[in-house]
């Protein structure tokens, strides 16, 4: 219950408005990266009522002004006759005996130059000036509830400074419990014996604000009406042209799925008619590219094929007559003796040249099947390394396995992981200078991966981005003991994406070079991280900081980190790394 009715509170409330608010937010920025129409509908109709606020504010001022204006031009003109009569009204009067008649007599006058009915309203106000010293006074008239209180003391002044001419005004003034923009007209008038006397006309502008009100609601609705139409417009407008750039994206899209046969419609002669001729030209041109390709590499992995096939045949002869002849060596002399070993290695290399073509071709032509199981990562690591240890004694080279006591299983093909840990051992090995060659076996929650890591020449910079190229030697000049093929790395890498693995390399030139190769545990699962750091440096660091920092902390590649291979301090300009990865 307390939950439910803090849930129900005012914080409750606050928190999902809050919350809708923001959904409403993300909704709209999404809509605004996506949609072209919305975007040019919102600007078009942002930049109208820019537009219409500025105009609209201009007229409005300018009607206003007007109004005004008019309003004060017919006020003096209809106060200055009037006040021309009262004066004449003052001066033939005889009723100029005592105080009371004189005032009873302007109290008259002064009223019958109120205004009430009709739509046009005006007061009236007598007033004494100020330096007037007659001792016979007329009290203040006033002929409404609008009276000499109103009247601006600098009117007054004005008014008393310069008698001979009219004054005006535009001043603010109370109706009941309203307050509205009044124009107040003075002008002086001589009273027989009581001297000079301000007549002051009071005009309330109440038709013109009613009329202003209405002009500003006008302008309000009419500005709206105008933004919603301009909008509807724009949307139609964008209508037009963004629907055929939506078909052309569609088109588009499904070419670049392998569609080669779609095609835009292009009807008419403008601009878009022309883009989708132009579009249809190039997806025409591009189809017959992507056909003669397709041709040329059909032909050549067809001319790899067969090369390799046809070449089976007199390789089998000559293998039969080389080992005859290896066999037979010990009778002839020592140069034949000698010509007859060189011709059963070269035997050996050509038909491992054979069967690395044969592969490469298979990986070409789509037709590399796996046959995948649950298998044991340790057992294929000691199957590549015990192959490699006769290798290794001949070269001086000492092979370090680091494995984990616990079964690493993972869905492979076991023959397929073997022939990669096989060609990345040799090349070790191979390029080791008879440094130890370390072997390593992590897992994660989600991956397994073996490092083969040597200490020899290493790589230059910009070598590393060429060991998965076909063909490719890190020192074409050097001397091949083991018979390579060039091929080695690039099967490998194939066989790495058909597992959905990662075959990545790192080198430093006199740091020696590592390979990592990561497989994800379950067949076409993705792999999140792998369990082992690509660049040795790094992991030596990442020791070093652990051992510092706990005594217990494993070796490198706990941290289940993919990208711990990042060169540290000092050493961040030698390190070279290259990642592979998986094909999209």
């Amino acid at each position: 219950m307390t939950e439910r009715a803090a849930r129900s509170g005012p914080a409750g409330l606050a928190s999902r408005a809050g919350a809708a608010l923001r959904r409403a937010w993300r909704r709209l920025l999404h809509l605004w990266r996506a949609s072209l129409g919305f975007r040019v509908v919102v600007v078009t109709m942002l930049l109208g009522i820019l537009v219409l606020t500025a105009v609209g504010t201009y007229l409005y001022g300018s009607i206003a002004q007007g109004l005004v204006d008019s309003r004060q031009r017919i006020a003096s003109e209809d106060s200055l006759r009037d006040a021309t009569d009262a004066q004449g009204q003052f001066d033939s009067t005889d009723q100029t005996d005592t105080q009371e008649k004189l005032t009873q007599f302007a109290t008259t006058l002064i009223n019958t130059y109120r205004r009430d009915a009709g739509n046009e309203t005006r007061y009236v106000v007598l007033t004494r000036f100020d330096d007037n010293t007659s001792p016979f006074i007329v009290r203040t008239v006033e002929s409404g509830s609008v009276g000499v209180r109103f009247i601006p003391d600098e009117l007054r002044q004005q008014v008393a400074a310069q008698p001979d001419r009219q004054h005006l005004q535009v001043a603010t003034i109370e109706e009941g419990n309203d307050t509205i923009s009044a124009v107040i007209v003075g002008q002086k008038v001589v009273l027989p014996v009581a001297g000079n006397y301000g007549l002051y006309f009071i005009y309330p502008m109440d038709r013109e604000r009613e009329i202003i009100s209405f002009i500003g609601q006008t302008f309000l609705f009419g500005g709206a009406a105008l933004i919603l139409l301009i909008g509807a417009i724009a949307f139609v407008v964008t209508r037009l042209v963004a629907d055929p750039v939506r078909r052309a994206a569609s088109v588009a899209e499904r070419f670049a799925e392998g569609n080669l046969n779609e095609r835009m419609q292009a009807k008419g002669e403008d601009d878009l008619a022309r883009l989708g001729t132009s579009f249809n030209g190039m997806a025409a041109s591009i189809q017959q590219q992507i056909a003669q390709l397709e041709n040329l590499s059909r032909v050549q992995q067809r001319f790899v094929s067969d090369v390799s096939h046809e070449l089976r045949t007199p390789l089998t002869t000559i293998r039969m007559a080389g080992d005859l002849i290896h066999d037979s060596r010990h009778d002839f002399e020592p140069t034949v003796a000698r010509s007859a070993e060189l011709l059963r290695g070269e035997l050996d290399r050509f038909e491992s040249l054979l069967s690395d073509l044969l592969e490469i071709s298979r990986f070409d032509a789509g037709a590399a099947v796996l046959e995948v199981e649950a298998s044991d990562l340790r057992a294929c690591v000691e199957r590549a390394v015990d192959a490699h240890r006769t290798l290794a004694a001949r070269k001086g080279t000492q092979l370090v396995v680091n494995a984990p006591s616990s079964a690493v299983v993972a869905d492979m093909d076991s023959r397929r992981i073997e022939r990669i840990l096989r060609n990345l051992v040799s090349n070790a090995v191979e390029h080791g200078e008879g440094k130890p060659v370390e072997v390593t076996i992590g897992s994660n929650d989600s991956a397994v991966a073996v490092t083969v890591r040597d200490h020899g020449v290493g790589l230059r910079p910009g070598e590393a981005a060429l060991v998965f190229t076909r063909f490719w030697r890190a020192d074409p000049a050097r001397a091949r003991t083991t018979g390579g093929t060039g091929l080695g790395l690039a099967i490998a890498l194939e066989d790495a994406r058909l597992h959905a693995g990662r075959l990545e390399a790192w080198g430093a030139r006199g740091e020696g070079s590592c390979f990592r190769l990561t497989l994800p545990r379950q067949a076409d699962a993705t792999i999140t991280s792998s369990p082992l750091p690509l660049s040795p440096l790094a992991a030596e660091a990442a020791r070093a900081r652990a051992a510092g920092g706990d005594d217990s902390t494993g070796p490198a590649g706990g941290d289940g980190s993919s990208d711990a291979g990042r060169p540290a301090d000092d050493d961040t300009l030698r390190l070279r790394r290259i990642v592979v990865e998986r094909a999209p």
